[in-house]
C-alpha cells in the first residue's frame, strides 16, 4: 500500500506533498530523523491529509495531480480552518 500525504507547518505556513509505503517512518524522517532536503528546514510538520493507494503508479500519478500549488491549498484549507476553529473555542 501507498500513501500520498499532506503536512502544513504552521511556523512557516508552508504545505508539503509527498508519498510512502511507510507513513509512519517518513513523518519522523520529516520532523527529526532527516538531515538533508527541503522539509528539514520548516520543521515541525504537522499531517493535514492522506489518501491511500494499492499501487505505485496510482499514488504517482495521485501525487503529480496535487503538486501544483492552488491544489496544494485546497487539500489543506480545510484542515486548517478545522483547526483554527477548534483552537477559538478552548479560550
Amino acid at each position: 500500500m501507498y500513501t500520498v500525504y499532506a503536512l502544513y507547518s504552521p511556523s512557516h505556513q508552508k504545505i508539503y506533498i509527498g508519498y510512502t509505503s511507510n507513513l509512519e517512518q517518513r513523518l519522523l524522517s520529516h520532523n527529526s530523523l532527516g538531515k538533508k532536503g527541503w522539509t528539514i528546514k520548516y520543521r515541525p510538520w504537522e499531517l493535514v491529509n492522506t489518501e491511500d493507494f494499492e499501487t505505485k503508479k496510482e499514488v504517482l500519478h495521485k501525487d503529480k495531480h496535487l503538486k501544483p500549488a492552488k491544489r496544494r491549498e485546497f487539500l489543506c484549507e480545510t484542515e486548517f480552518e478545522k483547526k483554527r476553529d477548534h483552537s477559538l473555542y478552548k479560550h
